[in-house]
């Protein structure tokens, strides 16, 4: 007789090598199931990002009628933690523990964060709203603590990636940390697709109670997947204990001057820096745009995410298979922010008679082009990193990128404002006006960005690496 459970477990534990971006990562010691249930951290991640960037941006300011700037801003705030990425990675490369733990206290901190702030933005939305009893609070309550539980959000959020990377890279070989980083991130646009298919359905009749029943089950969903991604990751060590309270203290201000002292770090941050604010700018006005623009419903536009999500992961595989088969981060770097500019201009040509099916078509090329842009710029940061300052790297790539986001956000907000506020005459200015202007200072910073990496694409790379030459192991860490 056949072995039907030994068979169907050999087809699927052979699914994930050929078909998912970076599974190939795997090993005996450290197995693809394990992998991916580190990853639902990134799960949770791109749950918040969906919520916040997708689905509330565009509630608060069609529904809610709050103004854009506003909500940019409050979009924005978590851009005064950005910065303390790096910092945050560094933390916990030094950090000392009785336990021999590094990276599992820094992630349930940030997971606490994160519930926090879910706890908090369902009363701020009470009262922006007016529903039920909150019809005569003062609107200054609910400005107030919708910016607080965005700011709580967004810390949680850059504490528990930043680390949740970090550890990720513990469990494997030097020589494969850029791939689980990768495969990393392809679980968070999994989430990403996943979160918004499902926000979109449960808010198909929209109504400010359905809203916050969703906003609680999120709050729920992120402490439970981010315990379970927890689970055993890192064992509790006495010998690593020890080595840890005699290990000399480092200086961050020293680690990171070692950091910059890699042949073109600073060129490859600006890089970086640029293309965010091409691809990010337009995360904050994309679903509004859909709705006054081009008609769409909450639910169609917050299903819009998946599409942008769904592009970024197929151009994160392509990029997998470029960098896997010896090219240069450069190039793939600069395709991806050659397919980006067209993509805006489909954009913006959906307002002018292209339609729903140019605005789609415009969507899924930022989000191709923001997956190849993004890979490779991050497989050209861990190349560069020297092999003990994996979180600090990461940490530096996350500052530059979470700040431009951020800063992108805000500037977007506040442009799209500020245009639909300028007098205008005759019939004043159409809706899309404002919108496309956005759209079309972010085709302004691809090409920026296109302009610094076009003469590296053939000869060179965006960084010089510096690690050995010879493959060391890092120490994976094993679970008891």
């Amino acid at each position: 007789m056949f072995d039907y459970r030994r068979i169907v477990l050999h087809r699927l534990a052979t699914i994930g090598p050929r078909y998912l971006p970076f599974a190939d990562v795997a090993s005996d010691g450290v197995p693809l199931s394990r992998l991916l249930r580190l990853s639902l951290f990134q799960v949770t991640v791109g749950m918040a990002l969906v919520l916040l960037v997708g689905t509330l941006n565009r509630v608060m300011i069609v529904e809610l009628s709050v103004p854009a700037s506003l909500v940019g801003t409050m979009l924005a705030l978590p851009i005064i933690f950005a910065p303390f990425r790096a910092l945050i990675g560094f933390k916990s490369d030094v950090h000392k523990s009785a336990l021999g733990l590094r990276r599992l206290p820094y992630i349930w901190k940030g997971t606490l964060y994160q519930f926090g702030g879910f706890a908090i933005m369902p009363f701020a939305l009470l009262v922006l709203s007016g529903y039920g009893e909150a019809f005569d609070a003062p609107l200054w309550i609910g400005y107030s603590s919708a910016g607080l539980s965005f700011l709580l959000v967004g810390a949680g959020v850059h504490m528990v990636q930043t680390v949740g990377l970090a550890l990720a890279t513990d469990l494997v070989d030097e020589a494969d940390q850029p791939k689980v980083v990768g495969l990393m991130y392809v679980m968070l646009l999994f989430g990403m697709v996943l979160s918004a298919i499902i926000y979109g359905t449960l808010l198909e009749n929209y109504s400010p109670g359905r809203l916050i029943q969703v906003i609680q089950g999120t709050a729920v969903v992120t402490v439970a997947l981010n315990f379970l991604a927890m689970w055993k990751q890192e064992a509790r060590d006495r010998v690593r204990a020890q080595a840890m309270a005699a290990a000399p203290d480092i200086a961050f201000r020293d680690a990171w001057a070692q950091l910059m002292q890699n042949a073109g770090m600073l060129r490859l941050l600006i890089v970086i820096a640029l293309g965010t604010f091409g691809f990010g700018m337009a995360d904050v006005l994309l679903e509004p745009y859909g709705g006054e623009a081009l008609g769409l419903s909450v639910a169609s536009t917050t299903k819009l995410t998946a599409l942008l999500a769904g592009g970024t992961l197929l151009g994160f595989g392509i990029a997998s298979r470029t960098l896997g088969s010896g090219g240069l981060p450069s190039a793939t770097s600069l395709t991806g922010a050659l397919i980006g500019i067209p993509g805006f201009a489909a954009i913006i040509f959906s307002a002018y008679g292209g339609g729903t099916t140019a605005f789609l078509v415009g969507t899924l090329m930022i989000g191709i082009g923001a997956g190849l842009f993004g890979h490779s710029t991050l497989t050209a940061t861990m190349r560069a990193a020297p092999k003990e300052k994996v979180g600090l790297a990461l940490g530096a790539w996350g500052s530059v990128q979470a700040s431009a986001a951020g800063v992108g956000m805000a500037l977007a907000g506040w442009v799209r404002d500020l245009i639909a506020a300028m007098p205008a005459g005759g019939n004043g200015l159409s809706v899309e006006t404002p919108y496309n202007a956005v759209f079309s200072m972010e085709m302004a910073f691809l090409v920026i960005a296109v302009l610094l990496i076009f003469p590296l694409a053939g000869r060179g790379d965006l960084t010089q690496a510096t690690r050995a030459a010879a493959p060391t192991q890092s120490n994976p860490v094993e679970a008891p």
